[in-house]
């Protein structure tokens, strides 16, 4: 068992000793009359007993279950309807979010509207590069990678293959592998490259002290790293158009004042299994929704942490690249919003990627992206205060970081299902019913083609919460393991090169091939759906329940949804 595991059962049994004393202190539970002092308990009058405790008809019984409803209304229904009202307030903080961003998103697709109305871009030299290459500036085009044996060749080939002078481009690989047998075949396709001519640089460590930020802090420290103006970044698995840097890098050399050209993600295995269609919904609202109407309205948006192109000299105002985080590409971008850069976002310039292809690695990927986010909030909230930038901590970090997976979470997963157990407990509709439908309208509308696959991403982005919850209260609290790093591994799907031999595959124990978590939320929500089913006085929630039960149930089994149905 895990310490945050250990450290939630240690809060629930404190919790319960405080509701029974607390039920003491008013009188609700009087332990001076034992159920059967002095006297053995058979197993007969044990069943009689419980079954008198169902049905109130033993005395006994009776006293138990009028002490449970005293104990259940007194203090449990009122401690969790404070928590119904937290989490009210939250839901309605994060649907005028979602709705604000979603109507500028439309508005920008109703009018058409594109970064070049507000930044200027040329091409240069009429994008001939034969003619202008003295006017290009010189582009460093970094690849941290780290043991990736199935994409290794795809991202160094798709970097060597960009148009752009060849003396005024070089292509630095951060090699931090620690598989002797990858290292040389990276180092090899490096070499391969060097002999076509391409200016290519391949660099390693002695350790990976910072992981991905102390890879691309000690890549800038090169003398032809020094001398760049411009740094394009791309992650082991993503793959550039040749025409990236023609598109992008106008907007830089044409606007002093920009200091981020920012890429949109497409993605090469989306429709491989359910899991990774309902990702991309989930990318694409990010994409779509947030990057664009934050890049429209001028307002503050993230580095993606590849598939952008920095300037050089905002990179060194803001303070260069900082390893006291697990999202040290958002760390950045914060500080470089703080000293007074402007971003842009293309949304019409996509470079290929590749989606977890596992709920594991996936979870994975969710849980330092969360708890680094939230971990940069407790960093930078005093510095952002200070800038003036409110809208920065109330949107970005608040809602985004830190309300959206806990009020789900609780709400959804904790104090409805408890609830059906409660009858004191009051539940607004417009908190359980109309909030959910209206964010899952703002989500639905800008993906009209995948509204069959909507009924799985609510299931699967509620089970996600609980993920996303405690990485986010982990980063928040720097609670063990905040600042772990995990490398998302890439199956390399357009690998086709066959002659490349792959790993060998390990046997998994059992705690690897199973989420026990899920499987505990699944036994705990068909519970409650049972327990509802039979007993469902003025609420009916158990058809819910069931569904969700069944999501978490399946992802607890690793189940991707791979088989063709599903596709």
């Amino acid at each position: 068992m895990e310490a945050g595991e250990i450290g939630g059962a240690l809060l629930f049994f404190l919790a319960a000793a405080a509701a029974v004393a607390a039920a003491v202190s008013v009188g609700a539970v009087d332990f001076s009359r034992p159920l059967a002092a002095g006297a053995p308990l058979g197993f007969r009058q044990a069943v009689s007993w419980l079954i008198g405790v169902l049905d109130g008809t033993s005395s006994a019984a009776a006293d138990v279950y009028g002490a449970w409803v005293a104990v259940r209304a007194g203090v449990i229904a009122p401690v969790l309807q404070v928590t119904v009202w937290a989490c009210m307030v939250m839901s309605v903080m994060l649907v005028v979010e979602a709705v604000y961003n979603s109507v500028v998103s439309l508005g920008v697709k109703a009018i058409g509207w594109r970064p070049e109305w507000r930044f200027k871009w040329e091409p240069l030299d009429g994008a001939d590069e034969e003619k202008g290459r003295t006017h290009y500036p010189l582009v460093l085009v970094q690849i941290p990678m780290y043991n990736e044996l199935e994409v290794y060749k795809l991202s160094i080939a798709a970097a060597c293959e960009l148009q752009w002078p060849k003396d005024r481009i070089v292509v630095q690989v951060l090699d931090d592998s620690t598989d002797p047998f990858i290292k040389n075949l990276v180092e090899l396709e490096c070499e391969n490259w060097a002999n076509k001519g391409v200016n290519i640089k391949y660099a390693t460590r002695t350790n990976r002290k910072g992981f991905k930020a102390g890879a691309l802090k000690k890549g800038m420290e090169c003398d032809y790293a020094r001398q760049s103006e411009y740094i394009a970044i791309f992650d082991a698995d993503f793959q550039p158009e040749p025409d990236f840097l023609l598109r992008t890098v106008p907007f830089l050399v044409h606007n002093p004042e920009v200091a981020l050209v920012q890429a949109r993600w497409s993605f090469v295995n989306d429709t491989a299994s359910l899991l990774t269609r309902v990702q991309k919904m989930f990318f694409d609202y990010h994409f779509k929704v947030e990057q664009e109407a934050g890049s429209a309205t001028f307002a503050f948006f993230s580095f993606n942490g590849t598939a952008g192109v920095w300037r050089s000299v905002a990179i060194k105002e803001a303070g260069g690249w900082k390893d006291r985080t697990t999202v040290e590409d958002m760390d950045l971008a914060v500080r470089a919003t703080l000293k007074g850069w402007k971003f842009v976002y293309v949304g019409d310039v996509r470079v290929k990627s590749e989606l977890p292809s596992t709920y594991k690695a996936y979870c994975r990927q969710q849980f330092r992206w969360s708890s680094g986010g939230a971990h940069l909030f407790r960093k930078m909230a005093k510095d952002v205060l200070v800038a003036k930038k409110s809208y920065m901590l109330y949107s970005f970090f608040l809602v985004r970081r830190v309300i959206a997976p806990t009020a789900a979470c609780i709400l959804y997963n904790i104090i409805l299902p408890v609830s059906v157990t409660i009858p004191e407990l009051y539940l607004p509709v417009w908190g359980v019913a109309y909030i959910p439908t209206v964010l899952t309208i703002v989500t639905a509308i800008r993906h009209p083609k995948n509204l069959h696959i909507m009924p799985f991403w609510i299931l699967f982005e509620s089970v996600m919460t609980v993920r996303r919850m405690r990485a986010a209260l982990t980063g928040l609290l720097e609670l063990e393991g905040f600042n772990q790093w995990f490398v998302t591994k890439k199956v390399g799907n357009d690998l086709e090169d066959s002659e490349v031999p792959l790993l060998q595959k390990t046997r998994k124990r059992l705690r690897d091939r199973v989420n026990f978590p899920e499987i505990g939320f699944s036994v705990f929500l068909f519970l409650c759906a049972s327990y509802n089913l039979a007993f469902h006085g003025t609420t009916s929630y158990y058809i819910y329940l069931y569904l969700q039960g069944l999501a978490f149930l399946l992802l607890g089994l690793n189940f991707t949804g791979t088989c063709s149905c599903c596709q």
